[in-house]
């Protein structure tokens, strides 16, 4: 946009007429303080302060936040993954580390157990010191998930796995006992937190695995999330992610497939007896077709009683060789052949009713009637549906205290990921819920404000949108208020003035102080031009009157004067 001098005195006529002293004093003011509002805004967004990593002093059956002495209790696998019915051959050949996160780090010297490869199985198992029997307790499970480079595909969830005095952490697999699995899992549009606990049947003793019913998602997000499962000796259970509750239910009624079998079931023996009729409807027998009904009779016939459209252009055809198309440069009709311009519909069938030759058009056939079927009745031979007899079920059984789970020996890590460098911290297993959440307020939930203020500051700004000149206010920008108000009014000026002066009253108003103050100097240089100024007039009227008096005298003493005359023409000499 040109800055030209109209609008420069537009400008000068609205500060002069428009703006107030105290007005001039605040942009004079809010400039000069520029720089030290910045300063302040940026001191009011400034990242909270990163705490330090302390360890925690709670007590826990199990309590891992990855210090010294880590590979002590940690120990990768090198066994090979159970693979039935696969003929492929999988190694865990992922790496572990132990490091502080490179992505977001919101603790000093707060590091966690890394997953270093991507598209590799990774497996990893630390033993408790004593096996924890949640018999009658309370259980809670919680650890924190960082995933550095987002999850795609793959698992970030815990094994918790059943006590075995024989349990070889080199040779743990996915083929190891586990009592329950909980934690993050995604890949494609299957995105849940699982939980899933082996069940062991009291009659055969065989382990079966039930799955939450109704999953929540999990948060793909790269700043460090906490996931806590809780489960009540009564059977209850809740699901928290960050603290705040996203699951709850029931061991006994939320899972698939339910803990307790059916009382009953059906009789494998009972068969559908050959006579059963279950057709609720059946063809009329009764019902003749009528002697009149044409089975033959076209869907549809010429409609005799058609007449061609009189503006029907017989001689035109439907379509026409392209006026606008041209052969091709490279087009070689002996390699090619001849070019044949591509068609269009003609125009000027368009405009009529139809062009070519005229047919007399198809319409339904009053007397189609179609095939002739007896119509539905209710059959009185129905018996319902068959449905085998019920009998007891042999293997029922009632588990009132499926939260009894069995003890469990140590906690593992068994993944496949396309993404590398998943982080786990904070591992508590234990059966204290305040202890947990202590542990949290001292790790998580001070690193987690942290990380998300850094994703915040990462995060790219969306710019503000461009204000409308009818919301610009002159003290935030005056030059840039002048200028868009001047372009709106001269744009709008050029088709209706009237509408220019309604819709922008402000430049309109200075535009006439602007004509006002050129008429005022026009004038002003016209009359000193045309009539002089007054102390002019009187010192012209002054001079006259001596005149006058020179005259009379000379008149009445001529030699006298002329010796006068003499007189002050020598001093003027000499």
């Amino acid at each position: 946009m040109k800055f030209n001098v109209a609008a420069a005195a537009a400008g000068a006529a609205f500060l002069a007429g428009g703006v107030r002293a105290e007005d001039q004093k605040v942009v004079k003011d809010e400039s000069s303080s520029s720089s030290s509002s910045s300063v302040a805004e940026s001191a009011t967004k400034a990242l909270p302060p990163l705490p330090t990593f302390t360890p925690s002093k709670i007590q826990a059956p199990f309590l891992e936040q990855f210090t010294e002495g880590w590979d002590k209790r940690w120990k990768p696998s090198h066994a090979k993954k159970d693979t039935k019915g696969s003929e492929e051959e999988w190694a865990y050949v992922g790496e572990w580390a132990v490091e502080e996160p490179t992505v977001y780090k919101g603790m000093e010297g707060d590091k966690g157990l890394v997953v270093k490869n991507v598209a590799a199985h990774h497996a990893i198992s630390a033993k408790f010191p004593k096996k924890i029997d949640p018999k009658g307790k309370t259980l809670v499970v919680q650890y924190e998930v960082k995933l550095q480079n987002g999850l795609e595909c793959g698992g970030a969830y815990l094994k918790l796995l059943r006590e075995n005095k024989a349990l070889h952490q080199e040779e743990f697999s996915n083929a190891t006992p586990y009592v329950i699995m909980f934690g993050p899992d995604k890949c494609g549009h299957t995105n849940k937190v699982h939980f899933i606990f082996n069940h062991k049947n009291p009659k055969t003793g065989e382990y079966e695995e039930k799955h939450l019913s109704s999953p929540p998602s999990a948060k793909i997000v790269k700043t460090s999330e906490l996931y806590t499962l809780v489960v009540h000796p009564n059977n209850t259970f809740v699901i928290q992610q960050n603290g705040e509750q996203v699951k709850e239910g029931s061991l006994l009624e939320d899972f698939t497939p339910p803990v307790n079998p059916p009382k009953e079931i059906d009789d494998p023996k009972d068969k559908k007896p050959e006579d059963w009729v279950d057709e609720a409807k059946i063809p009329d027998p009764d019902a003749k077709k009528p002697d009149d009904w044409d089975e033959d009779a076209p869907y549809e016939i010429v409609d005799e009683e058609a007449t061609k459209p009189e503006d029907w252009l017989d001689d035109e055809p439907q379509t026409i060789p392209d006026p606008e198309a041209e052969k091709p440069e490279d087009w070689d009709d002996e390699e090619d052949g001849d070019w044949i311009p591509p068609t269009i519909p003609n125009p000027k069938c368009a405009e009529v009713s139809g062009c070519g030759p005229w047919t007399k058009p198809m319409k339904k056939n009053p007397a189609y009637k179609g095939k002739w079927t007896a119509p539905y009745i209710d059959n009185p031979a129905y018996k319902g549906p068959w449905k085998p007899r019920q009998i007891k079920n042999p293997d029922y059984f009632e588990d009132k205290t499926p939260a009894n789970f069995e003890p469990m020996g140590a906690i593992g890590f068994e993944l496949w990921t396309m993404q590398n460098n998943i982080l786990f911290d904070n591992i508590y297993i234990g059966h204290s819920v305040e202890d947990a959440r202590k542990l949290a307020e001292e790790t998580f939930f001070k690193k987690h404000e942290v990380e998300t203020a850094l994703e915040e500051a990462e995060r790219p700004k969306v710019e503000d949108k461009p204000l409308s000149p009818n919301d610009l206010k002159f003290l935030d920008d005056p030059k840039k208020y002048i200028t868009e108000k001047l372009d709106l009014f001269l744009t709008i000026a050029k088709t209706n003035p009237i509408e220019a002066v309604k819709f922008v009253p402000e430049i309109a108003g200075g535009l006439a102080a602007i004509l006002v103050t050129v008429i005022a100097v026009v004038v002003s240089l016209l009359g000193a031009g045309s009539s002089p100024a007054p102390a002019a007039k009187k010192e012209k009227a002054d001079a006259k009157d001596k005149a006058k008096d020179k005259d009379a005298k000379a008149s009445a003493t001529g030699a006298d004067t002329g010796k006068e005359a003499t007189k002050r023409t020598t001093r003027s000499q000499s």
